[in-house]
């Protein structure tokens, strides 16, 4: 195959394959002394770019288990995922290959209750504690800077003392 003929199929393939599938978890834990909110960014492994953990579905695992499986693997972290989506992001995900596919990822919300100091991906990430604002800022995706709004209007207007969920 030329080098254009291959560029040709590959942009074909990009526009009618539909977006991959993947689950993720924004992370959170309630500050103490304040009615706010913290939720955790993980750097990726590839870039090192600012995002949430994420990943492939799994077999035999619903779409929340997954997001809480990514959240230990990549950020150590422990706690329940909702079972209902908080929202979708898109993002174009490089391959080993080079191509770029589009992946459209369902997003769980995850109230920390337990962080590791060892975790299977602790050597290849950082993470850092911010603000809704400030992660809205330093993540690219468009739509997942909109679900950080959407999480900080809802645990400003909730008040984070009703027990219930933010999701609800």
């Amino acid at each position: 195959m030329t080098l254009i003929t291959r560029i040709a199929h590959d942009v074909q393939l990009m526009l009618r394959r539909p977006p991959r599938q993947q689950y993720a978890a924004i992370c959170y834990r309630k500050r103490k002394k304040q009615q706010d909110i913290e939720v955790l960014l993980v750097t990726s492994r590839d870039t090192g770019r600012w995002v949430i953990p994420k990943g492939w579905p799994m077999q035999g695992k619903k779409s929340h288990a997954v997001a809480e499986r990514e959240a230990w693997e990549e950020a150590g972290v422990k706690g329940k995922a909702e079972r209902e989506p908080f929202g979708t992001f898109r993002y174009p995900k490089g391959m080993d290959s080079g191509l770029k596919i589009t992946c459209q990822v369902q997003v769980h919300l995850l109230e920390v209750k337990d962080m590791s100091k060892d975790f299977p991906e602790k050597a290849s990430r950082r993470l850092e504690w911010v603000n809704c604002e400030e992660a809205a800022a330093r993540v690219q995706e468009p739509e997942l800077k909109v679900l950080f709004h959407k999480l900080q209007q809802i645990a400003k207007n909730d008040g984070l003392g009703s027990g219930k969920p933010l999701n609800s």
